[in-house]
Protein backbone atom coordinates (compact mmCIF):
# COMPACT_ATOMS: atom_id res chain seq x y z
CA UNK A 1 0.00 0.00 0.00
CA UNK A 2 1.19 3.51 -0.75
CA UNK A 3 0.68 6.84 0.93
CA UNK A 4 1.14 9.76 -1.44
CA UNK A 5 2.43 13.16 -0.34
CA UNK A 6 1.88 15.16 -3.53
CA UNK A 7 -1.40 15.43 -5.41
CA UNK A 8 0.15 16.41 -8.75
CA UNK A 9 3.06 13.96 -8.74
CA UNK A 10 0.98 11.04 -7.43
CA UNK A 11 -1.85 11.57 -9.91
CA UNK A 12 0.76 11.79 -12.68
CA UNK A 13 2.18 8.41 -11.60
CA UNK A 14 -1.32 6.89 -11.63
CA UNK A 15 -2.18 8.37 -15.04
CA UNK A 16 1.14 7.15 -16.47
CA UNK A 17 0.51 3.71 -14.90
CA UNK A 18 3.62 3.66 -12.70
CA UNK A 19 1.30 3.22 -9.71
CA UNK A 20 -2.02 1.37 -9.62
CA UNK A 21 -4.79 3.40 -7.98
CA UNK A 22 -5.80 0.25 -6.09
CA UNK A 23 -2.41 0.26 -4.33
CA UNK A 24 -3.04 3.77 -2.94
CA UNK A 25 -4.17 3.97 0.67
CA UNK A 26 -4.39 7.78 0.70
CA UNK A 27 -2.86 10.86 -0.91
CA UNK A 28 -2.19 13.65 1.56
CA UNK A 29 -2.34 16.63 -0.77
CA UNK A 30 -1.30 20.23 -0.38
CA UNK A 31 -4.27 21.22 -2.56
CA UNK A 32 -7.68 22.44 -1.47
CA UNK A 33 -10.27 21.69 -4.15
CA UNK A 34 -13.07 19.39 -5.26
CA UNK A 35 -12.32 17.69 -8.61
CA UNK A 36 -16.06 17.43 -9.31
CA UNK A 37 -16.42 21.24 -9.26
CA UNK A 38 -15.86 22.51 -12.82
CA UNK A 39 -14.43 25.89 -11.79
CA UNK A 40 -12.08 24.42 -9.21
CA UNK A 41 -10.98 21.70 -11.64
CA UNK A 42 -10.26 24.32 -14.32
CA UNK A 43 -7.82 26.03 -11.94
CA UNK A 44 -6.10 22.75 -11.07
CA UNK A 45 -5.78 21.68 -14.73
CA UNK A 46 -4.43 25.07 -15.80
CA UNK A 47 -2.09 25.33 -12.83
CA UNK A 48 -0.47 21.95 -13.25
CA UNK A 49 -0.22 22.24 -17.03
CA UNK A 50 1.11 25.81 -17.16
CA UNK A 51 2.42 26.41 -13.67
CA UNK A 52 0.10 29.30 -12.88
CA UNK A 53 -0.38 28.21 -9.28
CA UNK A 54 2.48 25.77 -8.79
CA UNK A 55 5.08 23.66 -10.55
CA UNK A 56 3.76 22.55 -13.98
CA UNK A 57 3.97 18.85 -13.09
CA UNK A 58 1.70 17.96 -16.01
CA UNK A 59 3.37 20.39 -18.44
CA UNK A 60 4.25 17.74 -21.02
CA UNK A 61 0.52 17.07 -21.51
CA UNK A 62 -1.53 19.28 -23.80
CA UNK A 63 -3.65 21.83 -21.95
CA UNK A 64 -6.02 21.86 -24.95
CA UNK A 65 -6.39 18.08 -25.14
CA UNK A 66 -9.77 17.01 -23.77
CA UNK A 67 -8.48 13.42 -23.71
CA UNK A 68 -5.48 14.33 -21.52
CA UNK A 69 -7.65 16.41 -19.23
CA UNK A 70 -10.21 13.61 -18.92
CA UNK A 71 -7.50 11.14 -17.79
CA UNK A 72 -6.32 13.40 -14.98
CA UNK A 73 -9.80 14.41 -13.90
CA UNK A 74 -11.02 10.81 -13.89
CA UNK A 75 -8.17 9.70 -11.60
CA UNK A 76 -8.75 12.73 -9.37
CA UNK A 77 -12.48 12.03 -9.10
CA UNK A 78 -11.85 8.34 -8.43
CA UNK A 79 -9.48 9.21 -5.58
CA UNK A 80 -12.04 11.71 -4.23
CA UNK A 81 -14.96 9.27 -4.50
CA UNK A 82 -12.98 6.51 -2.79
CA UNK A 83 -12.03 8.80 0.10
CA UNK A 84 -8.36 8.56 -0.82
CA UNK A 85 -7.72 12.29 -1.22
CA UNK A 86 -6.99 14.01 2.09
CA UNK A 87 -6.49 17.78 1.94
CA UNK A 88 -5.13 19.19 5.23
CA UNK A 89 -5.58 22.79 3.97
CA UNK A 90 -9.33 22.27 4.34
CA UNK A 91 -8.64 22.01 8.06
CA UNK A 92 -6.21 24.93 8.41
CA UNK A 93 -2.95 22.99 8.02
CA UNK A 94 -0.30 23.94 5.46
CA UNK A 95 1.98 20.95 4.75
CA UNK A 96 5.33 21.59 3.11
CA UNK A 97 6.34 20.14 -0.25
CA UNK A 98 8.61 17.15 0.20
CA UNK A 99 11.14 15.55 -2.13
CA UNK A 100 9.71 12.08 -1.62
CA UNK A 101 6.10 11.67 -2.59
CA UNK A 102 5.33 7.97 -2.15
CA UNK A 103 5.67 6.09 1.13
CA UNK A 104 5.24 2.33 1.38
CA UNK A 105 3.11 1.19 4.28
CA UNK A 106 2.05 -2.01 5.95
CA UNK A 107 -1.20 -2.28 7.87
CA UNK A 108 -1.42 -4.28 11.08
CA UNK A 109 -3.35 -7.52 10.72
CA UNK A 110 -6.03 -6.25 13.13
CA UNK A 111 -6.76 -3.37 10.74
CA UNK A 112 -6.81 -5.69 7.77
CA UNK A 113 -9.44 -7.83 9.46
CA UNK A 114 -11.62 -4.76 10.23
CA UNK A 115 -11.26 -3.26 6.77
CA UNK A 116 -12.07 -5.73 3.96
CA UNK A 117 -11.10 -3.28 1.18
CA UNK A 118 -7.67 -2.76 2.77
CA UNK A 119 -7.25 -6.54 3.11
CA UNK A 120 -8.04 -7.09 -0.57
CA UNK A 121 -5.61 -4.32 -1.59
CA UNK A 122 -2.91 -5.70 0.77
CA UNK A 123 -3.34 -9.23 -0.62
CA UNK A 124 -3.01 -7.89 -4.18
CA UNK A 125 0.07 -5.90 -3.17
CA UNK A 126 1.66 -9.04 -1.71
CA UNK A 127 1.10 -10.96 -4.95
CA UNK A 128 2.65 -8.18 -7.04
CA UNK A 129 5.51 -7.69 -4.57
CA UNK A 130 6.24 -11.42 -4.75
CA UNK A 131 6.43 -11.23 -8.53
CA UNK A 132 8.91 -8.36 -8.35
CA UNK A 133 11.18 -9.97 -5.73
CA UNK A 134 10.26 -7.50 -2.99
CA UNK A 135 11.03 -9.04 0.40
CA UNK A 136 7.94 -9.13 2.60
CA UNK A 137 7.94 -9.56 6.36
CA UNK A 138 5.41 -12.38 6.72
CA UNK A 139 5.40 -11.97 10.52
CA UNK A 140 4.55 -8.24 10.51
CA UNK A 141 1.84 -7.48 13.10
Amino acid sequence: MKIGLSYSRCVLDIVEERVDINDVLVIIARTKFDPNDDEQWKGIWEGYCYGGMSTPEWGHYSFNSKEDEAKFRSVSCDLWDQGKLHQPRKFGAHPQRRDEFWLETCLPSSELERNPAAKIAWDKFQVVAGLTNVKLDKDYQ
